[in-house]
């Protein structure tokens, strides 16, 4: 699995003009599922995520994690963080899981999420969807579960 975090102010997702899914401050969480991925991935990858020391403490520096602020997430599927971008000029999808496994490992995944006592929301899986958000800093991190097992 795949996750790209932006800290954020707020965010939210639209579908059919119509807001799905909105946080305020907290961390958008862009996830991908690969053909390899599996169940044994969720819960290092969303304990990283909520622990990761990406907030600032009273001296400005990044100490604080969202479970430390009491943060919010917003998890959307994006399938294009697999893109295999070495030949051509058009992307390829290869690397990523088909709908049929990657739907249910995200909908885990954001489960496990809520374990952590925080609110999650969500995009909805397979739909065209637009997303608004104010990333904070900017700060953006990309995490990748293969290197959370090493």
């Amino acid at each position: 699995m795949r996750a790209l975090l932006q800290r954020v102010s707020h965010a939210s997702v639209t579908v059919d003009e119509r807001i799905v899914g909105q946080i305020g401050q907290g961390l958008l969480v862009l996830l991908g599922v690969g053909q390899d991925d599996s169940e044994t991935q969720i819960k290092p990858l969303a304990d990283k995520i909520v622990r990761l020391r990406i907030f600032e403490d009273d001296e400005g520096k990044m100490n604080r994690s969202l479970l430390d602020i009491g943060g919010e997430i917003l998890v959307v599927s994006q399938f294009t963080l697999y893109a295999d971008t070495r030949r051509g000029r058009r992307p390829s999808f290869t690397d990523a899981a088909p709908p049929a496994i990657a739907e249910p490992l995200f909908e885990q995944f954001k489960a496990a999420l809520t374990e952590y006592g925080l609110t999650v929301a969500s995009g909805i899986f397979g739909a065209y969807m637009q997303i608004d958000l104010r990333n904070d800093g900017p700060v953006t991190i990309w995490l990748d579960s293969e290197q959370l097992q090493r």
